[in-house]
């Protein structure tokens, strides 16, 4: 048998860390059981927009979205886009279908609708997003992933040779790749490897300014507020448009 080359998406087809936090509240509980099979990612076949949403429209894709704020913030910013998120921690999944479902004034009315154009994956982008067909993606998120910062580690990182063709493979041409981050390893690490991708990537900034400020249109996730008010850490912020 071969061995696979760190980076290959099959290396990372697998699920690292902690599923599960703290316990889920009654309400939590009560979405995961109820809406979350009503808006889960199909277990086996193709990921279209027509199979997820009825219709064609421009497909998101956010890998590992936390507690969902940014995933339902664009959302609700482009309601006739489709968007698809994944994240393997349960407790994340609870939040995010809480934003989905309307979030809620301190009354306990509903701050806005329920979101129709989002659908959830508890578990592994990877196998999803491969069965996503090559070039249907409009844009593709990874905000904030696991470091994984010991040298020992480093072929779990999202951010690797594998998972970045990937990525270009799902994206259309003109399709927009967004990256964040505030860890410095990390950030090195993912330079240099889309350094090694520069046939299928272009990188859209042009002055410091346009990697070190978040754009517009950019939700600021709760992971990215705690990383800078908090730890007092820099965050920067990469646009890669997928070339033609």
């Amino acid at each position: 048998m071969t061995a696979n080359k760190p980076g290959d998406p099959t290396t990372l087809n697998r699920l690292y860390g902690r599923a599960k936090g703290k316990p889920l509240r009654k309400g939590q509980q009560a979405l995961v059981d109820n809406l979350l099979p009503q808006i889960a990612v199909p277990a086996d076949g193709p990921v279209t927009a027509e199979r997820l949403f009825g219709h064609d429209c421009p497909l998101h894709f956010e890998i590992g979205f936390g507690g969902g704020e940014h995933m339902a913030e664009r959302a609700d910013m482009l309601p006739s886009h489709g968007f698809i998120g994944a994240e393997p921690f349960l407790n994340g999944v609870a939040q995010a279908l809480m934003h989905v479902d309307g979030d809620r004034n301190s009354d306990g009315t509903p701050a806005h609708p329920p979101l129709a154009n989002v659908r959830i994956h508890h578990g592994d982008a990877l196998e999803v997003l491969n069965r996503v067909p090559d070039g249907a993606l409009t844009m593709l998120y990874l905000l904030h992933p696991d470091p994984w910062p010991k040298a020992r580690h480093a072929k779990r990182r999202m951010m690797n040779d594998g998972p970045v063709e990937l990525f270009a493979r799902k994206l259309k041409p003109g399709g927009e790749f967004r990256f964040g981050t505030d860890h410095a390893v990390y950030l090195r690490h993912a330079l240099m490897v889309m350094q090694r991708h520069t046939d299928a990537f272009e990188w859209l900034a042009k002055r410091p300014k346009d990697f070190m400020v978040r754009p517009s249109g950019w939700p600021e996730t709760r992971y990215e507020a705690k990383a800078r008010s908090v730890y007092g850490h820099e965050v920067w912020y990469f646009r890669y448009r997928r070339r033609g």
